[in-house]
């Protein structure tokens, strides 16, 4: 696999082949629309999918979620259907995977949605979100994934939440160490099959 070729490129170098599958994702059904150069392409990833599940928000805090690195959408749109009076914004470096996340977003009948290219938070001009969710793209290095864990504590409201899904073997040790460095703490909220959900709290 070339670098073109993998998911962590503006304009992914690989033939469209698009599939399509229902998945039950927060008690709700969902048809997604996946392609060729996009992360976890033929399935939601378990990392996702733990995530998707264990992710709560404090509902005294107000405003948006930001889902970075959304793919085709499968972690942004079930939070935005979960959550249909708060306004979910997803990025993605990967221009393929903007346009099947919109394309998700409509078939599934999801508005409250706002899906757009980003290279790590670089376009994201809000900086008043009450909760961030990240599958950080681990193949773009560490370098990418401490820079969206740091970039996200700007994004964020006071007492807001960074939440990210990451393996032990793919640098979980290294990410807890940065989110305690960045926002002075640092909580497991689950653990399994190797797979971290940590949260920090903008204090």
């Amino acid at each position: 696999m070339t670098l073109a070729d993998h998911y962590y490129t503006q304009k992914p170098d690989v033939e469209s082949n698009p599939k399509f599958w229902d998945y039950t994702l927060r008690g709700r059904s969902f048809r997604f629309k996946s392609d060729n150069g996009v992360f976890s392409k033929k399935d939601i990833d378990f990392g996702s999918r733990l995530l998707i599940e264990t992710f709560t928000l404090d509902e005294e805090i107000k405003g948006s979620i930001l889902d970075v690195g959304c793919g085709y959408g499968p972690i942004g749109l079930s939070i935005a259907a979960s959550f249909p009076e708060r306004t979910i914004e997803l990025i993605d470096i990967n221009s393929r995977a903007v346009a099947l996340a919109k394309d998700n977003a409509k078939s599934n009948g999801i508005t409250n949605v706002n899906i757009h290219e980003s290279d790590q938070l670089d376009s994201v001009e809000m900086d008043q979100f009450a909760a961030i969710l990240t599958n950080p793209p681990i193949r773009a290095g560490k370098a990418v994934v401490h820079g969206i864990l740091e970039k996200s504590h700007a994004k964020l409201k006071d007492h807001g939440e960074l939440w990210v899904v990451i393996q032990k073997k793919q640098g979980a040790p290294s990410a807890m160490e940065k989110m305690e460095q960045v926002f002075g703490n640092v909580r497991t909220a689950v653990k399994k099959k190797g797979y971290y959900i940590l949260v920090s709290k903008k204090n």
